[in-house]
């Protein structure tokens, strides 16, 4: 069973920053790419960044400019550090990955979220 751990969450003032790190561990096979998602009170899931194994990356248009997205493959960790944080911020975010073979059997995984609340 793969299991993600995710950590770097915690109360900021708008306009501060935060680093999200995510790490995978167990029965790994493949790792492919990580990302980040994000859920705030009220609203469903959305897509936050994503990085393939290369390194290339994309993003949600309202984090652009503000977010990174990083990885360390030897650790299997992925990074998102978050500068100029606003309001709208304000979430649960949480790290997914998928291992496996694409086409074949991957799958995704997910962590238990780590909590990200700006403050005016």
């Amino acid at each position: 069973q793969v299991q993600l751990e995710e950590s770097g969450g915690g109360l900021v003032q708008r306009g501060g920053s935060l680093r999200l790190s995510c790490t995978a561990s167990g029965n790994i096979r493949n790792l492919n790419d990580m990302g980040w998602y994000r859920q705030a009170p009220g609203k469903e899931r959305e897509f936050v960044a994503v990085i393939t194994t290369g390194g290339r990356t994309n993003y949600v248009d309202s984090v652009k400019g503000r977010f990174t997205i990083s990885r360390d493959n030897d650790k299997n960790t992925a990074f998102l550090q978050m500068n100029d944080l606003k309001l709208e911020d304000t979430a649960i975010y949480y790290c997914n990955a998928r291992t496996g073979w694409p086409h074949v059997d991957e799958v995704d995984h997910w962590g238990q979220g780590t909590q990200v609340v700006v403050s005016s």
